[in-house]
């Protein structure tokens, strides 16, 4: 299939993958979007070889492909075990879906066809590199591999964070995950989830040829850096009513940053520790 098609498939990947989210409505923004992205690598790593590219001189492409591979089985299970197993997190979690309601079938298929082209637009790097003939030969691209190890890190400290935060929560669930790469920021796997679609984005830069294209994948990262942004200052609210008044949160939360390491940004909300107010 030519690579000027192969973004239908791309996209009918993603939906293949976030349909899971009409069993359950908030499966369209968690476990869909694991599947959907898993979907989406599988199917460009297929479409790539389909086409002819040759495995080891597109090394860099296909490893890109199968990080997308990786990071998408891993979050799915991962958010599909914690909902089977973790009761409190399963009770949050219907509270936030207000799970009692049922979503309109227009609303549910709506938001199952944005999140796939979104997705899509996420990993759109990938797909310009392989329609603009720039997978080929790749392996001596030095930004393309600058860019996978950049998604490579992020998988690895997104996987970290979620495994450090899951065994901290069983030994004291009273209290915020505050030691490993928690003690880097307050929301590191938000953070891992940000370098992912960062490498993709870099390992593009240098093959977009057109404004259309810039414009595709700008908006993907664009979006999901927003997304875990706002997913950074929800959880902060939820912290600070839920340990706003412990001594040790409190210390943590003041010198730890929100979101990314080593930048001084330590609030996203107006928050309010006992009877102080520290403003973003």
């Amino acid at each position: 299939m030519p690579f000027n098609a192969a973004w239908l498939v791309l996209v009918g990947a993603a939906m293949l993958g976030c349909c899971i989210g009409f069993k359950k409505f908030i499966w369209f923004l968690s476990i869909g979007y694991g599947l959907g992205i898993l979907c989406i690598g599988v199917a460009m790593f297929i479409l790539a070889l389909c086409a002819g590219v040759n495995l080891i001189s597109a090394l860099p492409f296909y490893l890109m492909c199968l990080v997308l591979v990786v990071y998408g089985a891993r979050l799915g299970l991962f958010l599909l075990f914690r909902e089977m197993k973790n009761a409190s997190y399963k009770k949050t979690l219907d509270t936030v879906a207000k799970t009692d309601k049922k979503t309109p079938i227009f609303v549910s298929i709506s938001m199952w066809i944005m999140n796939s082209f979104l997705f899509f637009a996420q990993a759109s790097g990938l797909y310009y590199r392989a329609f603009n003939g720039k997978a080929v030969d790749c392996i001596k691209d030095p930004v393309m591999w600058v860019g996978l190890v950049i998604s490579v890190i992020g998988v690895v400290l997104e996987a970290v964070a979620d495994a450090q935060k899951s065994k901290e929560k069983k030994e004291n669930p009273h209290m915020a995950a505050t030691k490993g790469v928690f003690k880097l920021c307050r929301c590191p796997n938000y953070f891992g989830e940000m370098l992912v679609w960062t490498g993709v984005l870099v390992s593009a830069v240098n093959v977009l040829n057109t404004f259309g294209e810039w414009f595709v994948v700008l908006l993907g990262w664009v979006l999901i850096c927003y997304i875990m942004i706002n997913g950074a200052q929800r959880l902060e609210k939820r912290h600070v009513k839920n340990y706003g008044t412990n001594p040790e949160y409190v210390a943590y939360a003041r010198k730890t940053p929100i979101i990314i390491p080593f930048i001084p940004l330590y609030n996203l909300n107006t928050v309010v520790y006992r009877d102080e107010t520290i403003d973003k």
